[in-house]
C-alpha cells in the first residue's frame, strides 16, 4: 500500500524588534536573536511586522534592522519585512529598502489607515505594489482586525498575483482561510502560514504550509513538538502539547487579556539573554504575575 506523504512544515518567527532605551534598533541583541533562531530550527524571520512594531519604527531604523538581521543569517534562513504603507510609492520605497539590505520577501498588510478606503482601491493598493515590488511579496491578512482589509471577494485575486508567493493568515476567519487554500490549489507554490499562535494545529490540519506569529520566540521548541507529532499523525498528543503552549503564552502576554503582550515577550527575551531592555513603543505594562511567570518559564529553557 502507497502510504500518504508526511506535509513539510515550516516554523517562522515573527520576531520583536530589540531596542535601546533611546528607541534605536539594538544590533548585537538582533545578531543573538538571529542565533538563537537558527538553534531553534526556525525557518524564516518576518520583521517589522505587528510584533515587530514596524509601523512605528523610523525608516532609518527598519533599514538597520533588516541589514543587521541579514548579516547574522548569512543566508541560513529566510528574511521577510513588512513594507506596509499608506500609498503604493511608499510601499515601494520601503521594498526598495528591504531589496537593498538582503531580504528575501516583501511583507504587506492593509494599512492602518486609508482614505477613500472603497474595495477598488484597496485592491489596487496592493495589486500595483505587488506588481512593481523589486522582492517577492507575502501578503499579510489580518482581517477585520484592521479597519482596512482586503473584501472576501477579492482576496484570492490578490494571492494569485504572479509575485504574491506566501500569505500570513492573522485573520482568525475560517471563510478567508478557505480562501487562501483555494487560491493555493490554483497556484501550488504559494506557501500558506497561519499567524494565530493559539490556534497552530487547526491550520496545519487544515493543510498550511506552516507557522508564522509572534509568539514563536518563546515556544520554538513547543512548536517543533506540535509539528513531529501532527506529522506523525499523533494528533491528540500534539492537541495536548499545543493546550500547554497556549498556557506559557498566556502566561508571557499576561493571561487571555493580553494586558502585558509584548512588554512581556521583550522581558522573556531578555530573561534569555537575548535583548538588554524591553523597551517598546508600545508601553504595555509588566504586571507583578506576568513577571513571576516569565522568571520561572526563562530559567527553566536553555541559556542563549
Amino acid at each position: 500500500m502507497k502510504l500518504k506523504p508526511v506535509p513539510a512544515v515550516q516554523i517562522w518567527s515573527a520576531v520583536p524588534t530589540p531596542l535601546t532605551p533611546d528607541f534605536r534598533v539594538d544590533e548585537p541583541s538582533v545578531e543573538r536573536m538571529v542565533h538563537d533562531a537558527l538553534r531553534d530550527g526556525i525557518k524564516g524571520l518576518f520583521l517589522a511586522g505587528t510584533c515587530g512594531e514596524g509601523p512605528w519604527l523610523p525608516d532609518r531604523e527598519r533599514r538597520r534592522l533588516a541589514q543587521a538581521a541579514v548579516k547574522a543569517a548569512g543566508g541560513r534562513l529566510k528574511i521577510a519585512v513588512q513594507v506596509s504603507d499608506n500609498s503604493v510609492p511608499r510601499i515601494l520605497d520601503n521594498a526598495r529598502a528591504a531589496a537593498e539590505a538582503g531580504a528575501n520577501y516583501a511583507i504587506i498588510a492593509a494599512p492602518a489607515t486609508f482614505m477613500n478606503a472603497t474595495p477598488e482601491r484597496i485592491v489596487a493598493l496592493f495589486t500595483e505594489a505587488a506588481e512593481a515590488s523589486p522582492l517577492p511579496v507575502g501578503i499579510y491578512d489580518l482581517g477585520r482586525h484592521r479597519p482596512v482589509m482586503i473584501p472576501e471577494a477579492r482576496l484570492k485575486e490578490i494571492y494569485l498575483l504572479p509575485k504574491v508567493q506566501l500569505a500570513k493568515d492573522s485573520s482568525g476567519s475560517p471563510e478567508r482561510r478557505a480562501i487562501a487554500l483555494a487560491a493555493r490549489a490554483e497556484k501550488p507554490g504559494l506557501q500558506l502560514f497561519n499567524g494565530d499562535e493559539f490556534h497552530c494545529l487547526d491550520y496545519l490540519e487544515a493543510g498550511y504550509d506552516g507557522c508564522l506569529f509572534g509568539g514563536a520566540a518563546s515556544v520554538a521548541p513547543q512548536l517543533n513538538r506540535i509539528v513531529a507529532l501532527f506529522q506523525a499523525g499523533k494528533r491528540d498528543e500534539a492537541r495536548a502539547v499545543e493546550a500547554e503552549t497556549k498556557k506559557v503564552l498566556f502566561g508571557i502576554y499576561g493571561g487571555e487579556s493580553i494586558a502585558c503582550w509584548l512588554t512581556g515577550l521583550k522581558y522573556y527575551m531578555v530573561r534569555r539573554g537575548l535583548f538588554t531592555t524591553a523597551t517598546s513603543f508600545l508601553g504595555y505594562p509588566l504586571t507583578d504575575e506576568c513577571k513571576a511567570f516569565i522568571e520561572r518559564y526563562a530559567a527553566s529553557a536553555p541559556a542563549a
